[in-house]
């Protein structure tokens, strides 16, 4: 049995979806993935033969497959594959409860699940706290990891929101996303200036028009320090 078919009965007999959008670390043990890696090369081997481009005489294309394969696996996919990083979330400890709000800009990279093509953008993650408070960097950290595997970016921003609300335990997040679509500039229309914006709004950033609008103006203020730089 290879590899990927161990994998996939386990993943079928723990009832675990295996979606382009899901995670599945929870099934894979120490070297699993360098052996995916191993079983992926043939695979892309033949895509690339399929599309008549010899991998054989082209130093081009020389070993192409294999860095496709590790590229998948070890990067752009990643976050498929390996477990959301350690989010170190501690107690709101700060005297009286810090009840303010948090916007942290968080820059992703992306794969579009119809067409494999880049998604690059930005997320916005706002949040009033709860009962526990993230390290600034770790906010990134997860927008990341759940950003590095094949989606779109409305399932995106919603993982995000889920994320942080699960290792936050606040009520009230905000995402607001942002990004540029291959799938959109490269076929297709291939409109080069497209810009696609979602948003998922949670708690006091829904309800409230008052934390809906701090929200949005200082996602407006990051925008034009972004641009500043």
């Amino acid at each position: 049995m290879s590899k990927v078919e161990e994998i996939k009965e386990k993943l079928e007999e723990a009832g675990i979806r295996y979606w382009a959008n899901d995670n599945i670390s929870d099934v894979l043990e120490e070297g699993d993935k360098q052996q995916l890696i191993e079983e992926a090369v043939p695979a892309f081997e033949n895509v690339l033969q399929k599309l008549l481009i010899d991998t054989k005489t082209d130093p081009n294309s020389q070993d192409t497959a294999r860095r496709m394969a590790k590229m998948y696996i070890n990067e752009i996919m990643s976050g498929r594959y390996d477990p959301m990083p350690n989010p170190s979330s501690f107690p709101n400890y700060i005297e009286n409860g810090y009840e303010g709000m948090l916007v942290v800009r968080s820059e992703l990279t992306s794969l579009c699940s119809h067409h494999h093509q880049a998604v690059r953008g930005v997320a916005y993650i706002g949040i009033i706290a709860g009962p526990k408070l993230l390290g600034l960097s770790k906010y990134t950290r997860i927008a990341q990891w759940c950003a590095m595997r094949g989606t779109l970016q409305e399932e995106l921003n919603v993982m995000i929101a889920n994320a942080i609300q699960k290792e936050t335990g606040s009520e009230h997040v905000g995402v607001y996303v942002q990004a540029t679509h291959g799938c959109c500039e490269n076929r297709g229309i291939r409109a080069h200036s497209s810009l696609t914006q979602t948003t998922v709004l949670r708690g006091a950033f829904k309800n409230d028009p008052a934390t809906k609008k701090e929200f949005i103006d200082n996602v407006k203020l990051q925008q034009e320090f972004a641009c500043g730089k």
